[in-house]
């Protein structure tokens, strides 16, 4: 019974002791997961002091962390939180976790160069920051991690060949990084793997046809890379794909018919690659594709018949290929079909005639080929039709007239077809048209009148027809219409004296119709006019003299008509009157001698007998000899004349006594002289006109103006800083130069400049460009008040002042790329948003204005000019030496690209920090050409970019040299090399330092859903 007792005893104390051993191991672990959690703490920036609560214990009780029974973190999601700073390596004791996401945060740092203790991993998410240098490694050790996402950073070096170890995954998304290399083929063994994410890198080499083998793979995503060589035939044994992704790239060779297996596939985009050969027939098999984009290829030969065998196909576009053949008739029973883009091929035959009719047709584009036909009747039977664009075709036969139903249009281009019949009643009252382009078919009859109830068209072209009749009397009182052109057409009647409600008309061109009687006067009532062309008419009667004052009118053509009379003394005080013809009437009298009349082409006075003198010949005959009736009037004016001097000398002499013995009494006996305030050399009061509401007054900015506020000068004039109290506010007072010496009829130049100015900043609305706030002025003088902008310059921020204060305002490559791009935007507004195009003339560093946030705004539009028609220029010597294109060489003519080339010259001024004249870059040598031949000779072009922006690092200097590609095209010598605007800033979004595709969740349909269908826009507005 003892010995009982004591073994019962020993049971008790050896279970005792065991209890409290575990029970001290739970609380030692617990006890390291929580230091490790405050070592991790201690790193980290909390900005929203979301992690204040890290201090007392349970540390399972804190914010984003988990715990299992035994106190062991096993997730940790701090996710959103905008957290930055380092993260510790102490994160690597936290063995437990099976849960770790730090994503949609703010950290710039590396992660800790190995993960391999998380063995327990299942989830890992690090997307949407800018972690930087290689991918940690260990994570192959990982055997139940399913998910990997560390999407959206700016990891570098080659994808880990590790990852092939994770048997498990399902998820493995490293898009938007600059991971390089080629795609490891060992990862084949993803046996499981649903989702492989892998563009917007710079991956090289060919696709692995070892991917094949991963026969779980539902989503494969690895454009936007430098992939090379052709798709592989193995993609096709993919039997549960549903999105093929290998757009942009370097792909060649043929599309593979073994795709056609892929039967669960939604989405295939091919676009941008050099893909050629034919679309193989087998894609009809494609039972589930929803998403078809193969453009900007070169494919070739038909359209197969079996697309039409798609029946899911919502968006099919093949546009910018080597298509030839028929459009299959079978395309127009597609059920879902919502955008067709075709254009830019060598497609022949009709349109299928019942296109439309089975369809929810939003957006057809088929222009550009030589399809002819007639254009199918039911196009918007769906009622959902925005855009329609069929031009440069031989499409004939009537327009439809049910378009004028559909309600849901946007555009309607068709010109450069063969359509004849009239132009469809009732398209006036679609509430969303805003563009009706109808010019160079064969329309007659008469303009609609019900185009005048329109509230939404801004555009409308018919010109190059056979329209007849009269103009509808309110056609210019569309309060949105910025362009009416009709010209070469068979337009009869008077012009309507309709124009004292033209809000938004910029331009006008009736030229080459039978229209008669007088030009009426009401047309200066358009404010906005820029353009007016009249000529080729049968117009009578004399010129209104109020044309001549019309603030933005630039083109005014009235030649070839019947006017008589003569030219209004004030046309050459017009305040931006640019180009003026007058030839072929039946015009009399003395040409004035003044403003642009000064200089006028003799050719664009020819054909008027009754001109003479100014460039013109001499007058002679009545217009040289004075009639006794005109010497009559001459001497009595004389003697009036002389009544008036000497009165007038009478009064000065009155003044001057009056004025000395004020003098005297105020000298000697008021012991005081003139007072200095009683001096002023103001002729008039300065009169503020704002453009918006303004809390100040004239008197507050002129008391401003002094040398202590000056904060730089432009080529118009010299900028001040003016500090307001009351309010207290900021702003920027130009003062413009005055001109020197003229006699009076010259003295309207100043106004000109002026109105040139406020005209176009009046007009351009656009967050990159300064914004003019009003001016202030009196009868010698101009100020402009624009929005202040604290930073200064783009030329301080990289060369004024100290190198280091240049370096702390535009300190990395990421702030550098955003002020090229908001440059870009602004002179893409004005190039191809503005009606007409506006060219800036003098794109510069000092031109560049930074804002509070560093974002760009264009300035100093003194320069400017607006164009009016494609292709036209303008002859004056204008711009900044180093920024001035070398056409400039051989010819005056300018135009955007001339714009282009100065901004390639801001590109390499932000890339190398160097000025665009240097004397290291050797005498008569620019920027330019330093760059250039540092190309030609393999010197090491990377040495040339900025050290101070990041261009000794590796990833940040393939950022820079990718926009040193793009700075390069636009300083292209010919004109004609060089992108426009919107090219540039698609080449520029395509080089943006952190591509970063949003991907951040963990599911397959969250990430799918953050590459949405890309559609290659048209390359010039003018055009789609």
């Amino acid at each position: 019974m003892h010995t009982s007792k004591i073994t019962t005893t020993k049971f008790l104390f050896i279970a005792l002791t065991i209890l409290l051993l575990f029970t001290y191991s739970i609380n030692g672990a617990g006890s390291d997961d929580m230091s490790a959690l405050l070592s991790l703490k201690s790193g980290l920036v909390d900005p929203l002091g979301l992690l204040n609560g890290w201090k007392d214990p349970p540390h399972c009780n804190w914010t984003g962390v988990t715990c299992n029974s035994l106190n062991r973190v096993i997730s940790l999601d701090l996710s959103n939180m905008n957290i930055s700073g380092q993260i510790s390596n102490d994160i690597t004791l936290l063995t437990g976790l099976t849960y770790l996401n730090l994503s949609l945060n703010s950290f710039s740092t590396s992660l800790p160069k190995s993960l391999s203790t998380l063995t327990n991993l299942k989830s890992f998410d690090v997307s949407a920051n800018s972690f930087v240098g290689n991918f940690p490694s260990g994570l192959g050790l990982c055997t139940g991690l399913t998910v990997l996402n560390a999407s959206g950073n700016n990891f570098e070096g080659p994808l880990p060949d590790e990852f092939s170890k994770a048997t498990s995954l399902e998820i493995l998304d490293l898009r938007g990084s600059f991971f390089e290399g080629e795609i490891p083929a060992s990862y084949r063994s993803l046996k499981l793997l649903k989702f492989l994410g892998l563009s917007g890198n710079n991956l090289t080499g060919q696709i692995p046809p070892e991917l094949g083998e991963l026969i779980s793979l539902e989503n494969l995503i690895i454009g936007y890379n430098e992939l090379e060589g052709s798709i592989p035939a193995e993609l096709g044994n993919l039997a549960n794909l549903q999105c093929l992704d290998l757009a942009v790239g370097n792909l060649d060779g043929d599309i593979p018919p073994e795709l056609g297996k892929l039967q669960q596939l939604t989405t295939l985009y091919l676009y941008r690659n050099n893909i050629g050969g034919h679309i193989p027939r087998e894609i009809g098999n494609m039972s589930s594709l929803v998403f078809l984009d193969i453009s900007n290829n070169l494919i070739s030969g038909n359209i197969p018949l079996e697309i039409s065998q798609l029946k899911n196909l919502q968006i099919i576009n093949l546009m910018c290929n080597q298509l030839t053949g028929l459009v299959p008739n079978g395309i127009a029973d597609l059920p879902k079909l919502e955008i067709i883009e075709l254009w830019n091929n060598s497609l022949t035959g009709s349109l299928p005639n019942t296109l439309g009719l089975n369809s929810p047709l939003q957006w057809i584009d088929v222009s550009s080929n030589a399809l002819s036909g007639m254009i199918p009747p039911g196009l918007c039977a769906g009622g959902s039709l925005i855009k329609l664009i069929l031009f440069g075709n031989s499409f004939s036969g009537p327009i439809p007239a049910n378009l004028s139903a559909c309600a849901s249009l946007v555009r309607v281009r068709m010109q450069n077809n063969r359509l004849n019949g009239t132009i469809p009643v009732g398209l006036g009252k679609l509430p969303r048209l805003q563009r009706l382009e109808l010019a160079s078919n064969e329309l007659q009859g008469d303009i609609p009148s019900d185009l005048t109830s329109s509230t939404s068209l801004s555009f409308i072209d018919f010109s190059h027809n056979n329209i007849q009749f009269f103009l509808p009397s309110n056609i210019f009182s569309i309060p949105t219409l910025q362009t009416f052109m009709a010209s070469d057409n068979q337009l009869t009647g008077s012009l309507p004296d309709q124009f004292q409600e033209c809000p938004s008309l910029a331009a006008l061109d009736l030229s080459n119709n039978r229209l008669t009687g007088y030009i009426p006067s009401s047309l200066s009532s358009c404010q906005r006019l820029v353009n007016l062309n009249l000529q080729h008419n049968r117009f009578t009667g004399p010129i209104p003299s109020s044309i001549a004052m019309m603030p933005t009118l630039a083109i005014l053509d009235l030649s070839s008509n019947f006017l008589t009379g003569s030219i209004p003394e004030n046309f050459g005080s017009s305040p931006a009157l640019e180009t003026l013809n007058l030839s072929y009437n039946n015009l009399t009298g003395p040409v004035p001698s003044n403003g642009i009349l000064r200089s006028i082409n003799p050719d664009d006075l020819a054909g008027n007998k009754g001109l003479c003198g100014g460039v013109l010949p001499p007058c002679t005959g009545i217009y040289a000899t004075e009639s006794p009736k005109s010497l009559k009037s001459i001497r009595l004016k004389r003697i009036v004349t002389a009544w008036i001097i000497g009165i007038a000398v009478m009064v000065g002499m009155g003044l001057i006594l009056f004025g000395g013995h004020y003098l005297y009494r105020k000298w000697y006996l008021d012991g005081g002289c003139c007072l200095e305030e009683n001096n002023t050399n103001e002729p008039w009061l300065w009169r503020l006109t704002a453009f918006q509401r303004l809390n100040f007054t004239s008197a507050e900015i002129v008391a401003c103006v002094k040398e202590s506020n000056v904060i730089g000068m432009g080529a118009t004039g010299i900028v001040y800083k003016a500090e307001l109290t009351q309010p207290h506010s900021v702003i920027a007072v130009k003062k413009l130069w005055r001109p020197g010496p003229t006699h009076d009829e010259d003295r309207p130049e100043l106004s000109a400049e002026v109105a040139k100015e406020v005209a176009l900043l009046g007009r351009l609305r656009h967050r990159n460009i300064v914004r003019l706030l009003g001016y202030v002025h009196n009868n010698s003088d101009c100020m402009m008040l624009y929005e202040y902008m604290p930073n200064g310059s783009l030329w301080e921020a990289l060369h004024g002042g100290t190198a280091e204060a240049g370096q702390v305002l535009l300190s990395d490559w990421n702030l550098r790329y955003n002020v090229a791009t908001g440059v870009a935007q602004g002179l893409a507004y004005m190039h191809h948003d503005c009606h007409p195009p506006v060219i800036h003339r003098d794109v510069k560093s000092s031109n560049i204005l930074l804002d509070a946030n560093l974002e760009a705004r264009i300035a100093d539009f003194g320069l400017a000019r607006i164009m009016t028609r494609k292709n036209e220029s303008v002859s004056v010597v204008a711009g900044s030496h180093g920024y001035i294109a070398p056409e400039y060489g051989y010819t005056l003519k300018v135009d955007q690209k001339s714009d282009i080339y100065s901004f390639g010259v801001v590109l390499m001024e932000l890339l190398t920090g160097k000025r665009p004249i240097e004397p290291e870059f050797g005498e008569g040598q620019d920027i330019v050409g330093w760059i250039r031949e540092k190309i030609r000779s393999n010197q090491g072009v990377e040495q040339v970019l900025d050290p101070n922006a990041g261009g000794r690092c590796k990833h940040v200097q393939e950022e820079m040299l990718l926009v040193l590609r793009i700075a390069v095209l636009c300083t292209a010598k010919l004109p004609r090399d060089r992108p426009s605007m919107r090219d540039v800033l698609t080449m520029l979004g395509e080089a943006k330092p952190r591509r970063k595709s949003g991907s951040s969740g963990s599911t397959i349909g969250h990430i799918v859903d953050k590459d949405k269908p890309v559609f290659s826009p048209a390359p010039d507005s003018n055009y789609h």
